[in-house]
């Protein structure tokens, strides 16, 4: 069964959290929103609209196009910079050393 859209983008949401190492509370601070909205966006209890998208493609740094496309496409596109430092050192690291 394919996953409705709106479960893309809370999966792809919760994705991109994890992969840049944010919180809710930080995530919904640097969007201008309670931490209690993105939690009901999260649980599915509200609605990430377009704008929200949008808002959310910006501040990862990648197109909106990628951000629906899913959590796999939207990690790939993450900007180098936006990847938590331990993530970077081991890209950066040696062949051998990784």
């Amino acid at each position: 069964m394919e996953m409705s859209l709106a479960e893309r983008v809370r999966i792809t949401v919760a994705a991109l959290m994890h992969a840049t190492g944010q919180s809710q509370a930080r995530l919904a601070g640097e969007l201008g929103i309670s931490q209690a909205q993105l939690s009901r966006r999260q649980a599915g209890s509200a609605s990430w609209s377009l704008d929200d998208c949008d808002a959310l493609a910006v501040h990862y740094g990648i197109e909106v196009l990628d951000l629906l496309a899913g959590p796999s496409r939207a990690c790939e596109q993450l900007p180098h910079a936006r990847r938590p430092a331990r993530e970077r050192q081991s890209a950066n690291a040696p062949e051998g050393k990784r």
